[in-house]
């Protein structure tokens, strides 16, 4: 039995940051198509010339994400390989130990430690550290697959902009219809977060919506 969508999707990149992806791709999305509306009120709408550019917007910017996502990866690896030289190369353990602290500041936890359990997973760190051995920094399959999915994500969400334009012959009421959609699919993305953070589903759906709006009119305002 083939498993859906989501669930392979969040088998190759984090639910948050996959969610994250979404919702980036609908600001963009929306921002297009309110300009558009304000637009078409005063001059008329050029629906094909929309479509171009909302696909078009939103595939340059999932490449664009894609590329920083595979940097962003890079970047973590290094630093992860930069941190194994530094425990490798400190005078005692005290030091060593230090340094594992700074890299991951435990009283930052959403939980209670107490000083002895947190002395105690440092140790184990760096006992491990200390029995492996550094290895190349280097792109992963997953890793590509993940800014694939990045991409595809940021690209998708170009659909339910456009899709009303090629089934209703009203462009108005398909551009009521399009920002209806993506208003929509604010709300399902705050509500699939706060599924995935153990939060509130309905009050985090209608704080998306709210927040995706609110960074419409500030794209729109500016000039966006």
């Amino acid at each position: 039995m083939t498993s859906n969508p989501i669930g392979r999707i969040t088998k190759i990149i984090d639910p948050g940051d996959a969610l994250g992806e979404v919702l980036f791709g609908l600001i963009m999305a929306l921002t297009l198509t309110v300009g558009s509306r304000l637009v078409f009120e005063e001059e008329g709408l050029n629906v094909d010339e929309l479509i171009v550019a909302t696909i078009g917007c939103n595939v340059a910017w999932g490449i664009i994400d894609a590329v920083l996502f595979i940097l962003g990866t890079t970047f973590y690896k290094s630093r992860r390989l930069r941190l194994f030289r530094q425990i490798k190369a400190a005078g005692n353990e005290s030091e060593a130990l230090t340094v594992l602290a700074n890299e991951f500041p435990i009283m930052e936890a959403p939980f209670s430690a107490k000083a002895a359990d947190r002395d105690a997973l440092y140790r184990s760190l760096l006992t491990l550290t200390r029995r492996a051995d550094p290895v190349k920094v280097s792109l992963s399959k997953g890793d590509l697959s993940a800014a694939i999915a990045v991409f595809l994500l940021v690209s998708a969400t170009a659909i339910p902009a456009v899709l009303p334009f090629f089934l209703l012959e009203d462009a108005h009421l398909a551009l009521r219809v399009s920002n209806l959609f993506l208003i929509m699919l604010l709300f399902v993305t705050g509500y699939a977060w706060a599924k995935f953070s153990g939060g509130r589903p309905l009050q985090a759906g209608m704080t998306m919506t709210c927040l995706g709006l609110l960074l419409v009119a500030i794209a729109i305002a500016l000039g966006g």
